[in-house]
C-alpha cells in the first residue's frame, strides 16, 4: 500500500512540474512576438519604464480632497540661523599670572580672598626673602661707592662704580620690584626685611594658592588674575554647519539669567578642528562685559546669522521626497501631470532648501501630500511591468501587435 501511495505522489509532481513549464513557455512566446513586431528598443520599453516612476495624472477635485498644494521654486537672497548652546568663560588674553622669581615667605596678604577686585600696580603681599635682603645690601653698598667715586676717584673709577650700580638696580628690577622701592632703598641707605609684591593686571583675582606663612618658590603660582571687562562665548556647530560660520559673523546671545535680553557680538575665531565623537566644531563669539554681568561658566544660547553673498534656488522642504538615496519632486507639467524629477540639494534654511541641480527657476512643484503621489507613482510603475497591467496605450498597442 505504500509503495502505490508513493507512486501517486511522484506522478502528481511530475504533472505539476509539466504544467509550470508549459505556461513559462507560453508566457516567453508572448514575449517574443511582441518583441518582433516592435524592434529591439520596443522589447527594452517595459524595464526601462520599471525603473522609472511613471507621471501621476490627478483631477483637480482628488487634488484638492487629499490636500496638495503647490509652490514655485524661486532664487532669493540665502539666509539662515544657526543655532547653538554654548558657555561663557575668560579672554585668554585678559588673564595674568602671579608667579615670584625669589623664595621666601609671606609675611602679609594685602588680597586675601578669591573673587577680590585688583587695579594693576596695587600691592598684593608683602614677601620676606634673605635673597632680596642680600640684593639690596649690594644696592647700598654699590650706591655708596659711586659717590664716593664721583667725589674723589677717577674718571675711570667712577664709571665702573655706576656700573656696578646699575647692575645692582637691574638685578631687583627682574625681581619684580618696583622703581619707587628701589629708589626708596637707596634714599634710606637701609634694607628692609620684606618687599611688597604688586599685581601686575587689573581684574579679578580667580585663584589664590597661599596664606599668610606659606613659603614660596620661584615659578610657583600664587594668584591668577582676570580681565572680565570682556568675555568669549564658546559654543559647539555641528559639522554640516560649519560652511556657514565666518569670521566677523554677527551673533545674538541670549542667557537664562537675564530672560528678555539679547547681547550682541561677533564671531572671531573658528577652531581648527573637529570633535570626533560629537562631530562638532568649536567657534568664539566676544561679548563686552562692562558691569560683570556675564560670569564664567554661565550657559548661553547662541544664535549665528549666516547669509550668503549670492542668491540661491529655494523650494520648501517638505516638497522633497527623500528615498534614501536620492532626493525627487513632482513638478507640474503644463498639461496638469505631475511629473517626478530627481534632484541635487544643498543646505536647509528654516522651511524651505537649497536646489543645486534638477529644477530652474519658475517650475511648480507638490508642496505637500507628495507622499501619496509618490505611492500613486510606484503603483502605476508597478503596474506596468505587470503582463497585461500596462497603461491602456500599452494594452492597444500590444492588441494592434498581436493582429
Amino acid at each position: 500500500m505504500s509503495t502505490r501511495r508513493q507512486i501517486l505522489l511522484a506522478i502528481a509532481v511530475v504533472v505539476v512540474a509539466a504544467a509550470a513549464v508549459a505556461v513559462y513557455a507560453a508566457t516567453t512566446g508572448n514575449g517574443e512576438k511582441a518583441g518582433g513586431a516592435g524592434g529591439h528598443a520596443h522589447g527594452a520599453g517595459p524595464a526601462a519604464a520599471g525603473d522609472q516612476l511613471q507621471p501621476v495624472h490627478l483631477e483637480p477635485e482628488a487634488a484638492r480632497r487629499i490636500g496638495i498644494t503647490y509652490a514655485a521654486a524661486e532664487r532669493k537672497p540665502f539666509r539662515r540661523v544657526v543655532a547653538t548652546v554654548g558657555n561663557v568663560t575668560y579672554d585668554e588674553t585678559r588673564l595674568a599670572n602671579v608667579n615670584p622669581k625669589i623664595e621666601g615667605w609671606v609675611e602679609h596678604l594685602y588680597v586675601d580672598f578669591t573673587g577680590a577686585p585688583i587695579r594693576r600696580g596695587e600691592p598684593l603681599m608683602d614677601v620676606y626673602s634673605p635673597m632680596l635682603v642680600a640684593a639690596q645690601e649690594e644696592l647700598i653698598l654699590a650706591r655708596r661707592l659711586a659717590e664716593a667715586a664721583t667725589e674723589g676717584g677717577g674718571e675711570r673709577a667712577s664709571r665702573n662704580a655706576q656700573d656696578l650700580l646699575e647692575a645692582a638696580r637691574r638685578r631687583l628690577r627682574y625681581w619684580d620690584i618696583p622703581e619707587d622701592e628701589i629708589a626708596r632703598i637707596e634714599r634710606s641707605g637701609a634694607p628692609r626685611k620684606t618687599l611688597t609684591l604688586r599685581a601686575p593686571a587689573t581684574g579679578i583675582v580667580v585663584e589664590k594658592n597661599v596664606i599668610e606663612g606659606t613659603r614660596i618658590m620661584p615659578g610657583m603660582d600664587v594668584y591668577k588674575i582676570a580681565d572680565l571687562a570682556r568675555v568669549w562665548i564658546e559654543g559647539e556647530v555641528f559639522e554640516k554647519d560649519l560652511s556657514l560660520v565666518v569670521l566677523g559673523q554677527p551673533a545674538r546671545v541670549t542667557f537664562d539669567a537675564y530672560p528678555g535680553e539679547v547681547f550682541e557680538g561677533r564671531v572671531t575665531y573658528v577652531y581648527p578642528t573637529v570633535a570626533v565623537e560629537a562631530r562638532t566644531g568649536r567657534v568664539r563669539v566676544e561679548l563686552p562685559n562692562p558691569q560683570l554681568r556675564l560670569k564664567p561658566g554661565m550657559y548661553a544660547k547662541l544664535e549665528l546669522v549666516a547669509a550668503r553673498g549670492h542668491d540661491a534656488l529655494m523650494i520648501p522642504r517638505s516638497a522633497v521626497h527623500f528615498t534614501g538615496d536620492r532626493a525627487l519632486v513632482f513638478v507640474r507639467d503644463r498639461a496638469g501631470g505631475l511629473v517626478p524629477r530627481e534632484l541635487s540639494t544643498g543646505l536647509v534654511a528654516g522651511d524651505e532648501i537649497e536646489v543645486l541641480a534638477g529644477l530652474a527657476e519658475g517650475d511648480v512643484v507638490v508642496s505637500s501630500a507628495n507622499f501619496l503621489i509618490d505611492a500613486e507613482a510606484n503603483m502605476g510603475r508597478s503596474m506596468a511591468s505587470m503582463p497585461g497591467m500596462g497603461t491602456p496605450q500599452e494594452q492597444g498597442d500590444s492588441a494592434a501587435t498581436k493582429h
